[in-house]
């Protein structure tokens, strides 16, 4: 079993994932190797609550230019945790 550091990278802080805490739902980028079972047992272990539902959606790179440069952005894996009624991430709660 990986450990939750081998699995989240990092919360996403966002308006938009703002207004989904209210419903329970989290948003973290993961490693692009990391599975639904991985995902949750690290949010479960991470921070102690109990998750219902995971979704992932791998984000496409985009074209970004400079000048007439033009470069592409890194793909990269995004996880939608939702969490049983009445559970709550308390790290997350302050951040915004």
């Amino acid at each position: 079993m990986k450990s939750p550091s081998e699995v989240i990278i990092k919360p996403i802080v966002t308006e938009k994932t703002s207004l989904a805490r209210v419903e329970g739902k989290y948003v973290f980028q993961v490693f692009m190797d990391a599975t639904k079972i991985d995902i949750k047992n690290a949010v479960e272990k991470a921070f102690k609550v109990d998750v219902k539902r995971v979704n992932t959606v791998r984000v496409k790179p985009k074209i970004k230019y400079l000048g007439r440069f033009e470069r592409r952005t890194v793909n990269w894996k995004k996880a939608y945790v939702t969490l049983k009624e009445g559970q709550a991430i308390k790290e997350l709660e302050g951040a915004a």
